[in-house]
């Protein structure tokens, strides 16, 4: 018995817009049954995740702060998959972002001035997209597999971030600890509204980020090269598209994003350097960027789906007792789902069954 896919010739539009719709039906009707195992409640339990953190303005606001850096991180990783570059190094990118933005309120920490944080922000940003060129330099110029090498470099940078912290960059003042000096009231990223919670830029950052690029891929000729590209490389060479040119790009673009999603985070919502400053946001963020069909806009909706599990995983673990780990168990059945009912949308499964003959299959 062999089991093959075989593309569909007609896909149908209705199930392919209905099919994140179906995954995320199809996890928490999972997660219930993962509840239940547990010897939860599976109302309570999913109501505890997924409701409870709606009803309060100030849950509203860490939903936001939660959703930022997901939708910036999925929005440029959604440029590169389009375009058939796969960056799975968007967690490490995160992580120099916030090391290259953090270093003028650590290392010049008297310098008080309103540049600061424009600076941090644009320092942030380059070093996510330096980090995210050595990928790019080794595909386009030695034809290396750009998911092995953007993934591990992933751990290059969480290991210089954890010896930065530990070392040279540690506060003296600090009793200690693994932890930077705490940045200036300059250096820190302003809340969007003070009075009903602390949601600070980075989410308008983020929804800027996602019409900007959904222009761009609708209505521009860069986002046409890199639909084209993405679709053939063949077809966009003969249409004059590089897809050397194309590979730098995407890897800086995202690179970029993730970056300016990590000194964001450290600055808007911690304050300081610290061996984790991220649960995985730059891993979820590809989880985000599917389940948002690679669209900007859709990603917005569904960054804040995935940001949603987060918040109510923390608040189930003080409401029902559950362990955090349960969180990474919805976002991998989400993603699971994703990708199988996307499968089966654009093909069919056929079972080849082979004959015996001669006693050898």
């Amino acid at each position: 018995m062999r089991i093959e896919l075989e593309k569909r010739p007609d896909v149908s539009k209705l199930f392919a817009f209905v099919s994140p719709l179906l995954a995320l039906a199809l996890t928490l009707a999972f997660g219930a049954m993962m509840f239940a195992i547990l010897g939860k409640d599976p109302v309570e339990a999913l109501d505890a995740f997924f409701v409870e953190p709606l009803l309060e303005v100030w849950s509203l606001h860490e939903l936001a702060i939660k959703a930022a850096p997901l939708i910036l991180i999925a929005v440029g990783l959604a440029v590169s998959y389009r375009s058939n570059n796969w960056n799975i190094g968007a967690e490490g990118q995160f992580t120099i972002g916030a090391i290259t933005g953090s270093y003028l309120p650590i290392v010049f920490y008297d310098w008080h001035s309103p540049l600061i944080l424009p600076l941090m922000l644009l320092l942030g940003a380059l070093g996510g997209a330096l980090f995210a060129a050595i990928p790019a330099l080794l595909k386009a110029h030695f034809n290396t597999n750009e998911i092995l090498t953007s993934l591990m470099l992933v751990y290059v940078a969480q290991l210089f971030l954890d010896w930065l912290v530990r070392g040279a960059w540690r506060d003296p003042k600090g009793f200690n600890f693994p932890v930077s000096r705490d940045f200036a009231p300059e250096a820190v990223l302003p809340a969007i509204w003070e009075e009903s919670g602390r949601a600070h830029w980075a989410f308008i950052f983020a929804i800027i980020a996602a019409i900007g690029v959904w222009f761009m891929l609708r209505f521009t000729l860069k986002g046409f090269e890199v639909v084209v590209l993405g679709q053939s490389e063949r077809a966009g060479r003969f249409a004059g598209f590089s897809a050397k040119k194309m590979i730098w790009f995407s890897f800086l673009f995202s690179g970029a994003l993730a970056g300016l999603a990590g000194i964001s985070e450290v600055s808007g919502s911690i304050g300081h350097l610290q061996p984790a400053i991220s649960p995985g946001y730059g891993f979820t963020a590809i989880i985000v960027a599917f389940l948002g069909r690679l669209n900007p806009l859709g990603i917005v909706a569904s960054g804040l789906v995935l940001a949603l599990t987060y918040l109510g995983g923390e608040a189930a673990q003080l409401s029902i007792g559950i362990s955090d780990k349960v969180t990474r168990v919805f976002q991998g059945l989400l993603l699971f789902f994703v990708l199988s009912c996307d499968t089966l949308i654009y093909y069919k499964i056929r079972i080849i069954w082979s004959r015996i003959r001669g006693g050898a299959a």
